[in-house]
């Protein structure tokens, strides 16, 4: 389907045919990385109830667990960012994915909470790069009109993992326990990074018209007067952080505590939660490209490239505040399933939009600044979610106010991303 490995590894193709089909390898590219990238994030809630026995931890020292990672994400978003613009997403994301499989191995050795929790902190970290130099990747190799759907196909990758995972890890763990459960997803990274070396190349404007036409397009935004910190003055960033905080609550939500709402919430036994649980991540997999072909298409029909991104971002926040409500209100464990399909569906839409949004918003090389700040507030809501839950969780021995908060977020959210933000930033001249 692509050019053989030879000749991508000898250089860049220079037929606009090839270069086609290398800018999707690199897409392709990415999305197996954000599989391997979501499968180190989400272990630790598939091996949830497992670690939570052999370390004595209760809900609560649970949910500060699972947030550990999030927390030190979302604030090393902010200058991974900066260093993406600075330095280019191949030598960025070169480190972030040695350090990033190396600390995954390493939590196979875990001996207890104190242990798991600063390599939880450490992954955090490290991976918070990722998306960001993806975004990155597809502002350099892709024109504005058609940046939403390689955007939206490289972001499949979390929900593709979450679908996978939860069967196939449940698998690993109970055959072979969680520690060679985290190991293995480890090495994975390690086999990524050596293709990543190998293939990742820079787009050339001189040997591609449509490199050239994103080149003309961005001459006059020249934004040499404006600063990384100059970014928080403008109201389209604060639409965006608090935006991004409502969306990534809720999601995180389902992705550090669906397995244990499942055992906990509705009896179910592990191997049953293990595939169970993956059905929301299935129907989350058709959510993702929606948003991006859905803005591609706005935008070809005339609709400014902003309106266009906010329109699914908005809607599809909408109707997964309302999937979310009745959940822990409904006796049916199959129903209680639909509405989480469907609400895992609806959230699955904005981020993939999202990130193309800072490429609409920002100037070309402020970018992945302006990505890494919206993805921190993501992961102020993805940090506050599991703590909450668990907080919420062991003082009421249920799950229907983290549902409730999660909604409110969510329409919050929708009227932030809709109102709050506007206009893209101007350079003051």
């Amino acid at each position: 389907m692509f050019m053989n490995s030879s000749k991508l590894s000898k250089g860049f193709p220079e037929s606009q045919k090839s270069i086609n089909r290398f800018r999707w390898f690199m897409v392709l590219l990415l999305l197996f990385g954000a599989i391997i990238n979501y499968f180190d994030r989400t272990n630790i809630s598939i091996a949830n109830i497992v670690i939570a026995d052999e370390f004595g931890l209760g809900e609560a020292k649970m949910g500060v667990l699972l947030s550990a990672f999030a927390w030190p994400y979302a604030i090393v978003s902010l200058l991974s960012g900066w260093a993406v613009d600075k330095k280019g997403p191949k030598k960025i994301l070169t480190w972030a994915i040695v350090f990033w499989s190396l600390v995954t191995v390493i939590s196979g050795f875990a001996n207890g909470f104190i242990f798991m929790l600063l390599a939880r902190i450490l992954l955090g970290a490290s991976e918070s790069p990722y998306f960001v130099a993806g975004v990155k990747v597809t502002n350099r190799w892709f024109p504005k009109e058609k940046r939403g759907f390689p955007t939206s196909v490289f972001n499949m990758g979390p929900t593709i993992a979450q679908a996978i995972a939860p069967p196939i890890l449940t698998a690993v763990m109970l055959f072979a326990g969680w520690r060679i459960m985290f190991i293995s997803i480890g090495a994975l990274g390690f086999i990524f990074v050596i293709l990543w070396i190998i293939f990742y190349k820079d787009p050339k404007p001189e040997n591609d018209y449509e490199i050239n036409a994103i080149e003309e397009e961005s001459k006059d935004e020249n934004s040499s007067n404006l600063t990384w910190s100059s970014l928080f003055k403008f109201r389209s960033t604060w639409g965006m952080i608090i935006g991004a905080f409502g969306t990534n609550f809720t999601l995180w939500v389902f992705l550090t505590w669906l397995p244990g709402y499942l055992s906990k919430g509705r009896g179910l036994d592990l191997m049953t939660t293990g595939w169970v649980s993956s059905i929301p991540f299935i129907a989350g997999i058709f959510g993702v490209p929606i948003g991006g072909l859905l803005a591609d298409y706005l935008i070809k029909k005339g609709v400014a490239p902003i309106k266009a991104r906010k329109f699914p971002i908005v809607g599809a926040a909408i109707l997964s505040a309302i999937s979310v409500i009745p959940v822990p209100y409904v006796s049916s464990t199959v129903l209680a399933i639909v509405f989480l399909s469907i609400g895992f569906f609806a959230s699955s839409i904005p981020p993939s939009v999202m990130w193309t949004l800072s490429t609409d918003v920002a100037p070309k090389d402020k970018v992945g600044s302006l990505a890494g700040i919206q993805n921190f507030g993501g992961f102020l809501g993805g940090a506050t979610a599991p703590m909450v839950t668990g907080v919420v969780v062991q003082t009421t021995s249920s799950f229907q106010m983290v549902f409730l908060i999660g909604a409110i977020l969510l329409i919050i959210s929708a009227f932030s991303y809709g109102y709050i933000l506007k206009n893209p930033i101007r350079v003051q001249r």
